[in-house]
């Protein structure tokens, strides 16, 4: 053998003559489509992307649009790592066609957005801006007019900054009831196209980071049992949109829940796992699916719990036809404990593997058991995956291409854990692949990539990666495929 062959000259040869053996290329794709049969999603299964308002719009001034809590955050220096905002974005507001057509060409049938709440109520009161409603109305049709069902989120995170500033946001219960009445204005006008709306996007994540930390808009770092309050707030002010939407409206919520695993997938870690999750979301998931906060959250908030009464439980706890769940990493991996609450969570090693944000984990079995012990929690019926994706450190090659081998195997991991739990009759109805397009990524600005397709944030110049044409291909196959 030559010297100078190196071991990816093997690594090759090795790899041709496997092709070989199996049979050439016709053999190959027919162990393909065998292989998929076992591996395929229901027939009805809704395949989707997703995006939010503020961090793919744009337009952050036009045709009437008030300030959001977002756009006065990012424009303080330091809120930000690359000092951006998200005035501009990925210029939806203007290219929202040429967007539809991207959705339509991955072979998506349904696309979750979100309505920024300023845009159509400027100070955050009763006067509604007709110019606002107007462009989402514009999108719905450009949607239904390409095969495409829209999914809406009425909340994203961009708070009207009059609320912000006259009532202290969701602090105050008055926030909730402006929710409600922006609610039902967005059902009256949009859901003789819209059959499906959901209410809040991830209370986990904007109430402590925003309200608690100070990291995320508005930016404060109040005491816990202020925090508390204002989650109970968002838990309220779901409930009133539930009712303020219901008629001929599928309604309900999407959130961040905390991902609880068991570590070794024994009978006794299964059901510390199961007691995990609804301890570990119930500040929020549980008290709106059983109606009350546990008492286990109540002891362990003490003198920092909300407060609330049985009527705002009785509203909080409308009836909702599906729960959405957005799933990116595990959060804990539990094992049973004789002692109180019955699970204890065990450390992460410092090398656990992860995506190119740090606090993404690799642990595709999310997929499987977040839907699998919600089901099982709260008897749900109906559940959509409605965010799952990856950042990956995605560069342009000379000729134009990104081959994000990372999120294709990210991706190519966690459906199989999902198509998993359909398979053993989990009720997962949908999957919205997050994101459609690189966007403004909150406190990281433009640093971290989530599209399937690039952005050239100068020219807005859309590609599409790699990972597009892997999504395109399992949409088509209706199946986890290698």
């Amino acid at each position: 053998m030559p010297n100078d062959v190196s071991r990816r000259d093997l690594a090759k040869l090795a790899g041709l003559a496997a092709l070989g053996a199996a049979g050439g290329p016709a053999q190959a794709e027919e162990g393909a489509v065998k292989e998929d049969m076992g591996r395929r999603f229901p027939a009805d299964f809704v395949w989707g992307t997703a995006t939010s308002s503020y961090q793919i719009e744009g337009g952050a001034n036009a045709d009437g649009r008030g300030a959001s809590i977002w756009d006065v955050f990012t424009h303080r220096p330091g809120n930000i790592e690359d000092g951006s905002t998200g005035d501009v974005a990925c210029d939806h507001y203007n290219r929202y066609k040429e967007d539809v057509r991207l959705i339509k060409e991955l072979g998506c049938r349904a696309y979750r957005f979100s309505i920024a709440w300023p845009r159509l109520f400027p100070d955050g009161g009763t006067k509604p801006n007709p110019k606002g409603l107007d462009f989402y109305q514009r999108l719905v049709d450009e949607l239904l007019a390409n095969g495409i069902t829209p999914y809406a989120t009425l909340y994203h995170w961009d708070l009207p900054q009059a609320l912000q500033d006259s009532v202290g946001g969701w602090r105050s219960a008055e926030t909730a009831k402006a929710f409600a009445h922006y609610a039902g204005y967005v059902a009256q006008h949009l859901s003789d196209r819209v059959k499906t709306i959901f209410t809040i996007n991830e209370c986990g994540r904007f109430i402590p980071f925003g309200y608690g930390l100070g990291i995320d808009a508005p930016g404060l770092k109040l005491p816990p049992q202020e925090v508390n309050q204002a989650r109970h707030h968002v838990a309220l002010a779901h409930g009133l949109a539930v009712q303020a939407i219901r008629a001929g409206t599928q309604v309900g919520m999407a959130e961040n829940i905390t991902a609880c695993l068991p570590a070794i997938d024994t009978a006794e870690n299964i059901r510390a796992a199961e007691i995990a999750t609804r301890e570990m979301n119930a500040g929020f998931l549980n008290v709106i699916l059983e109606g009350r906060y546990t008492d286990g959250f109540l002891a362990w908030s003490g003198k920092d719990a909300p407060t609330f009464t049985a009527d705002e439980l009785k509203i909080i706890s409308s009836p909702v036809d599906f729960v959405g769940l957005n799933i990116y990493a595990p959060q804990a991996y539990v094992v049973a404990s004789e002692r109180a609450p019955g699970f204890d969570v065990l450390p992460m090693p410092a090398s656990f593997p992860h995506m190119s944000s740090p606090w993404l984990l690799v642990g595709p079995e999310t997929a499987y058991w977040v839907p699998k012990l919600a089901a099982k929690i709260w008897n749900l019926k109906t559940i959509y995956i409605t965010e799952n994706g990856t950042s990956s450190d995605d560069r342009m090659t000379a000729d134009g291409k990104v081959h994000d081998l990372d999120r294709v195997m990210y991706l190519r991991n966690y459906l199989a854990q999902l198509q998993r739990a359909t398979s053993e009759g989990v009720p997962v109805k949908g999957y919205f692949l997050w994101s459609l397009l690189d966007n403004f990524e909150w406190v990281f600005g433009y640093k971290q990539r989530f599209g399937v397709y690039y952005v050239d944030f100068d020219t807005q110049l859309r590609t599409p990666k790699l990972s597009a044409s892997y999504y395109r291909h399992v949409i088509t196959r209706n199946a986890v495929s290698a």
